[in-house]
């Protein structure tokens, strides 16, 4: 009777089990509990770790450049292909905490504004900021183009431009380069527009300083609107493109993102530096100090013509001028200077770009812009953000003296790997979060595997149970000596 109450009751465990197990797995009992807590602890609010990693981000954020060195200048000035070599990484830690936060609107929006500052890291580059570099004279270039279609005014400029010794190309530090200058054109240019800076630089102005004021949402209402921006110097939309879709903000800054992210999901980030929204999608899955990640990245319609993607249209820029794959004409917002983004060497962008310059070799794993990211927490864990800076070079009659015979193309100028990796300290304690959370996820199944395993028991004491035992008669042997 002992033995038959205890098989029984195996039996009735693992039915409960297995009904409690799969009941769970059905409702997600457990994993909305794991959830819940996440939205509410993924919350821009004082005393919250989401809110002390978002004000000071404790990984280290590392800037590098990478500049294009031309060698055969009085070729390109002929008709010749331009043929450059790739120097650098120069590298700087960026510090970017961010500032001047205050609380709006019962704690449901924060403001603040980002400053970063950039100091070099001899050790982690591949030379000094003295090092010089032979490139495309921005100035003169954005000069020119502004003259084009004034024959007199342009023609002064170019006599004293021939005076002056001032040509297509010049020879600038890394350091001036990137940090700025006082041009000896933009000098005479100022005597006649005050109105025209005198120092030039592709990071002028960027160091120490701030982007402008952000309104974010604090994700207290809605935890997908998690550190979304709401507001930018205070307008909720751009004015530098042709279309209201174009010009809207939308996304984060990049930096955070919301929990519970889903590969089916677009990830939208505003780029002050892009001039614009962008978005990512979903890869493929990775691992990142034994943390699990989605790696997201903007696929190649982002920047693709209107052929590809008619969304587009309104980065064309005047109305109908439009550009090929893979490039973006920022000069609206960069005080008309013909500026042009991509990706590093024209990588996802229309083969003829890369072909026109000798040594642009793109590569999807050096190239690429990616986000790793947790998908519980929406951290960041590793990310690359990857920019090419372009000038649109060209013959200008107006200027013979200057541009000869050069060809008509986008001169590749630098491009910069911005780069983030979770230090160790922030995975240990992500690591614990993640573990605990897979684990009281994982309770149904542990209750089905629970009930398999009585279930297993069950059948075997059943089979031993029904097994009659033998009579002292039946063990006899068959033969007596």
């Amino acid at each position: 009777m002992f033995k038959s109450c205890c098989v029984y009751s195996t039996g009735v465990l693992c039915i409960l089990f297995l009904i409690a197990g799969i009941s769970l797995v059905l409702a997600q009992i457990f994993q909305n509990i794991v959830y819940n807590r996440i939205k509410s602890e993924v919350v821009l609010k004082n005393g919250t770790d989401a809110f002390a990693a978002w004000e000071n981000p404790p990984p280290p954020v590392y800037m590098q450049f990478y500049f294009f060195n031309l060698t055969n200048p009085i070729e390109v000035l002929a008709g010749a292909k331009p043929a450059v070599i790739e120097l650098g990484p120069y590298t700087y830690r960026e510090y970017r905490p961010m500032s001047n936060v205050h609380f709006l609107e019962n704690g449901t929006k924060v403001e603040a504004t980002n400053p970063k500052t950039y100091v070099f890291e001899a050790n982690m580059s591949s030379g000094s900021e003295e090092d010089v570099i032979r490139t495309v004279n921005i100035p003169a270039v954005t000069v020119m183009e502004k003259e084009k279609d004034s024959p007199f005014s342009g023609g002064l400029i170019s006599a004293y431009m021939k005076g002056e010794d001032i040509g297509l190309f010049t020879s600038v530090s890394v350091g001036d380069l990137l940090w700025g200058y006082e041009d000896k054109l933009l000098e005479m240019v100022h005597k006649i527009d005050e109105s025209i800076d005198t120092t030039f630089g592709l990071f002028y102005k960027m160091n120490g300083t701030d982007d402008g004021e952000y309104l974010f949402h604090t994700g207290s209402q809605n935890y997908e609107d998690f550190a979304k921006v709401a507001l930018w110097k205070n307008q909720s939309s751009l004015n530098w493109w042709t279309s209201d879709e174009c010009n809207m903000i939308n996304g984060t800054n990049g930096a955070s993102f919301h929990p519970i992210i889903k590969q089916s999901e677009t990830l939208y980030m505003f780029s002050s530096d892009l001039c614009r929204s962008i978005y990512a999608v979903f890869e493929k899955d990775v691992w990142v100090k034994y943390l699990p990640a989605y790696r997201f990245v903007p696929p190649s319609e982002v920047f693709a013509n209107i052929t590809i993607n008619p969304s587009n249209a309104g980065f064309c820029v005047p109305e109908g001028n439009c550009l090929g794959s893979g490039l973006l004409n920022v000069s609206p917002c960069k005080q008309d200077a013909p500026i042009i983004m991509s990706s590093p060497h024209f990588y996802q962008a229309d083969e003829k770009f890369a072909e026109d310059v000798i040594g642009m070799k793109p590569k999807k794993e050096h190239h690429e812009t990616a986000i790793d990211i947790n998908p519980l927490t929406g951290i960041v864990l590793r990310a690359a953000k990857r920019l090419q800076v372009n000038v649109l070079v060209e013959k200008i009659d107006v200027f013979k003296s200057q541009t000869a015979d050069v060809r008509t193309l986008v001169f590749p100028v630098m491009y910069l790997n911005e780069s983030v990796v979770i230090d160790d300290d922030s995975a240990k304690k992500l690591l614990a979060v993640v573990a605990e959370a897979n684990v009281v996820i994982n309770i149904p199944f542990i209750l089905v595997g629970l009930g398999v395993l009585l279930g297993v028991v069950f059948m075997a004491l059943m089979c031993r149970h029904r097994t009659p035992e033998s009579s002292p008669a039946e063990r006899q042997p068959l033969l007596k000596p």
